[in-house]
């Protein structure tokens, strides 16, 4: 490598470790004051950055808040694989989809809450991306449930609907366990009895 690759090299690297820095800091701020609250100054201060460094970054408030969401989602979206059979049966798979959710809207605690607690008109692009990421959530476990049926495991009259409920569940669940509380709960368990609840019910058989 020469004396220039390697300074292009470090150059990338910093820009890259102080976008990372705005954007760590600018979550912050959301989680504290809010999105609508919040402004491009109090970003600038919480970074620690001029304004005019802060905009070689991000052209907005928007523009940085879209990129938090954008990355969530794509962590989100990475954990909900099709269902495989192969790898383990039907619960197991849908178990194990449950859990990674959890787990990555628990390990971004702040963004998590600022999208529970006010993302219905928070943002026309976010509104946008969660409803088509809504979308992809209930297409995976409807999917699921339909492969249930044609294993004779599951019986249900409207696979879409069921899947509207599952999900629903989960909501409930990160609302309770993510948003409303700091305390730690075990994910496994947790989306275990998801998965039991939905397809054994609660009756006695």
């Amino acid at each position: 490598m020469t004396e220039t690759d390697g300074r292009v090299r470090r150059g990338v690297e910093s820009r890259e470790a102080r976008r990372a820095q705005i954007l760590d800091s600018a979550l912050g701020v959301f989680a504290t004051k809010g999105y609508h609250e919040t402004s491009v100054s109090d970003l600038v201060d919480a970074a620690g950055v001029a304004r005019g460094t802060f905009y070689l970054y991000f052209d907005s408030k928007e523009a940085i808040f879209l990129e938090l969401v954008s990355d969530l989602q794509e962590h989100l979206r990475a954990n909900i694989v099709g269902v495989d059979l192969g790898r383990g049966s039907l619960e197991q798979e849908l178990q194990a989809t449950i859990a990674r959710v959890l787990r990555t809207l628990e390990t971004n605690r702040p963004l998590t809450r600022i999208l529970f607690r006010g993302a219905v008109g928070l943002h026309d692009a976010v509104d946008e991306r969660l409803r088509v990421f809504h979308e992809e959530l209930y297409g995976y476990v409807a999917n699921a449930i339909r492969l249930g049926e044609a294993l004779g495991r599951i019986r249900t009259p409207d696979s879409l609907v069921a899947a509207v409920v599952v999900v629903g569940s989960v909501r409930e669940i990160v609302l309770h366990h993510v948003v409303a509380s700091d305390a730690p709960f075990d994910v496994d368990r947790v989306a275990s009895a998801v998965v039991n609840h939905h397809l054994q019910g609660l009756l006695v058989r």
